[in-house]
């Protein structure tokens, strides 16, 4: 019995101890259950589990290239090669554009200013000759139209005096009109004649001869008229005016009868622009003083401040059918302006200061956003965008976007915009 009693205490002797070694174990290293001595390379602080000593081969210095800290898994100290500074961040959307570029390309800049800008009122309109400007060629006989160049066309050059066509009606029914007046003239003459011997004798009365008489100076005047412009091939119709053929309005080998319009001739010095208003810029138009304009045909803007231009009237009320006020101006043709041709009109009304504007040149467009290169020094430039406002056809408003004393492109701005796209292009490479 008392080895039997004996041998339990042994028993819970033992279990007791193996606990207290295990409580000792885990108050000594509570996170790891493998004691580490201090030179085996790997020293485990009580911090991470695995403190790195300094000489445990894994220490990480500030020099080393890769010093963690503990806010950044990544801090990048000053000399590990890869200095992020504020300098290079505010300069991320830099366009890199160099001199020599900016040369080839013959960039230029303006420099931001307020000034003064004119409202404008954008519209459409034609230009037409002046009263006086142009003649109408008419036929001086009846008969068959033939040209004297048969390659005359629209815009030829014509001087006065100048024959367009011959008319002959030599093989018409009623005979040629020419030889008709011949032969007139030449019976009213004769008769004539023998009316002064009989009125001497007092053959024939004063009433009579004074009627052979007219018809003899009415044969006269008619044959005159023809006999001066008459040739082997018909008679002869000449220009009244000098200027450049406007349009044929015969075609060769048509018949004519006398007074029919055959060409119209234009002298093409002073013409006129007629715009179309809207009625509800009726009470704006005692303000308008003058207009800018584009033609159709023609990427070119034209001042009528330049062409010795001035506003002859506006309407007082508009078309019925129309719905829009005629305002007429007239100037000085001294660029390729083709009467009865269309044309943007921008027409000019009271004046506003302290606006910024820039030319037309200057903008670019991208899905209806508007946008200018601002340059920043000698081989810099940004993209920045802008609101605009109104537009007279050479310089646009400004409404947001630009400052007095900024640079803005304004020749050169498309090879700008490829630098700035092939700058952001992805090309495979990390840089």
């Amino acid at each position: 019995m008392k080895y039997y009693i004996l041998g339990l205490f042994l028993v819970a002797a033992t279990l007791l101890f193996a606990c207290n070694s295990n409580n000792k174990n885990q108050k000594s290293n509570p996170k790891d259950t493998h004691e580490h001595v201090e030179g085996d390379g790997h020293d485990h602080s009580e911090d991470d589990g695995h403190v790195h000593s300094p000489g445990d081969g894994h220490n990480h210095s500030e020099d080393d290239g890769h010093n963690h800290s503990e806010g950044d898994g990544h801090d990048h100290s000053k000399d590990d090669g890869h200095n992020h500074g504020t300098e290079t961040a505010e300069h991320t959307d830099e366009i890199l554009f160099t001199k020599e570029q900016a040369k080839s390309v013959g960039l230029t800049t303006e420099t931001v200013s307020p000034g003064t800008f004119l409202h404008v009122i954008k519209t459409s309109g034609q230009v037409q000759a002046t009263q006086g400007d142009e003649a109408t060629i008419v036929a001086t006989s009846n008969g068959i139209v033939s040209f004297i160049n048969s390659s005359i066309s629209d815009g030829t050059a014509i001087s006065s005096g100048q024959a367009i066509v011959t008319i002959s009606a030599r093989n018409l029914l009623d005979g040629d009109p020419t030889a008709k007046a011949k032969i007139a003239f030449e019976t009213a003459q004769a008769e004539f004649k023998r009316a002064e011997g009989l009125i001497k004798d007092n053959i024939i009365s004063t009433k009579e001869y004074e009627q052979v008489k007219l018809r003899y100076e009415t044969a006269k005047t008619v044959y005159e008229a023809q006999a001066a412009n008459t040739t082997a091939g018909g008679v002869r119709v000449t220009s009244p005016i000098s200027g450049y053929l406007k349009n044929r309005l015969v075609s060769q080998g048509e018949y004519v009868s006398v007074g029919q319009p055959i060409a119209t001739v234009s002298q093409n010095k002073r013409v006129q622009l007629k715009a179309e208003v809207s009625e509800n810029y009726f009470n704006s138009l005692r303000n308008i003083s003058s207009a800018n304009f584009r033609m159709a045909y023609d990427k070119t803007v034209y001042k009528l401040s330049d062409m010795n231009g001035r506003l002859l009237s506006f309407g007082r009320a508009a078309d019925r059918q129309s719905f829009y006020i005629p305002v007429t101006f007239e100037f000085d043709n001294v660029g390729d302006i083709i009467p009865g041709s269309f044309a943007e009109v921008y027409l000019l009304s009271s004046p506003q200061e302290n606006i910024i504007s820039v030319p037309v040149s200057a903008l670019t467009e991208e899905q209806g956003l508007y946008f200018v290169y601002l340059q920043l020094d000698e081989e810099g430039y940004k993209k920045q965008e802008v609101i605009i406002g109104q537009n007279n056809g050479e310089r646009v408003e400004i409404l947001a976007g630009l400052s007095s004393g900024d640079k803005v492109v304004t020749k050169g701005v498309y090879q700008v915009k490829l630098a700035a796209i092939s700058s952001i292009m992805p090309d495979g490479h990390t840089h």
